[in-house]
């Protein structure tokens, strides 16, 4: 990882996305170092890095990259991060059947108006919504429309629900997890998030990026 180029990058749970924009400056010794798309903490995955100039003013390219995550959600509570790092919250509700959460998975794949959770990453007025958010601001964020291509319904064992999906750019996993659980009436949050693909990139194809 020595050139200017496109890399793929495995990023553990536990680092930012900035976390690992900082280790390839390490590596390549350059500044002009990006990445194409955040990855939150807790999830790991595939990252694109861009290094040198030429492909940093290229990362737009990347950023509206159809995705594909494998996740899986807990039912039977919610977050108020929709994941498993915020405060979470029990839910009374009987547990759906197989047949009910393939149907409901079925019903989103779809074009939606999506609500991202308002401790994402998205920009308000120069402030990253999860900034105000966690100083008690309810950042003012609007439904934006989302495409889910497929979604795959891969192991189903209350609580736990494991999905693959592939979305379009700008899709909030948290989100659809959230939509799912108020679907099914028993609310949910994401335990674990793998962003196996970006476009035709690969996690497969992914290196590993040491501190």
């Amino acid at each position: 990882m020595k050139e200017n180029g496109l890399y793929l990058v495995n990023k553990p749970s536990g680092p930012t996305s900035h976390d690992m924009v900082d280790r390839a400056r390490k590596v390549t010794g350059q500044s002009r170092v990006g990445h194409a798309g955040t990855l939150d903490p807790f999830a790991d995955g595939l990252l694109i890095i861009l290094v040198g100039r030429e492909w940093t003013k290229r990362q737009s390219e990347f950023l509206h990259m159809d995705k594909t995550y494998e996740a899986t959600l807990v039912l039977g509570a919610s977050s108020d991060t929709q994941d498993r790092t915020g405060t979470i919250t029990q839910q009374e509700c009987v547990s759906p059947s197989l047949e009910d959460v393939q149907q409901v998975c079925a019903s989103f794949i779809k074009t939606y108006d999506q609500m991202p959770s308002a401790f994402s990453a998205k920009k308000i007025g120069g402030k990253k919504a999860y900034e105000l958010a966690r100083k008690g601001i309810v950042p003012d964020l609007k439904p934006q429309t989302v495409t889910i291509h497929s979604l795959e319904l891969l192991d189903y064992a209350w609580p736990r629900l494991t999905i693959r999906t592939h979305v379009s750019s700008g899709t909030y996993i948290r989100a659809l997890a959230n939509d799912i659980g108020n679907a099914l009436g028993c609310g949910a949050y994401v335990e674990s998030l793998k962003r196996t693909a970006v476009g035709p990139y690969k996690l497969e194809d992914a290196i590993e990026l040491e501190k």
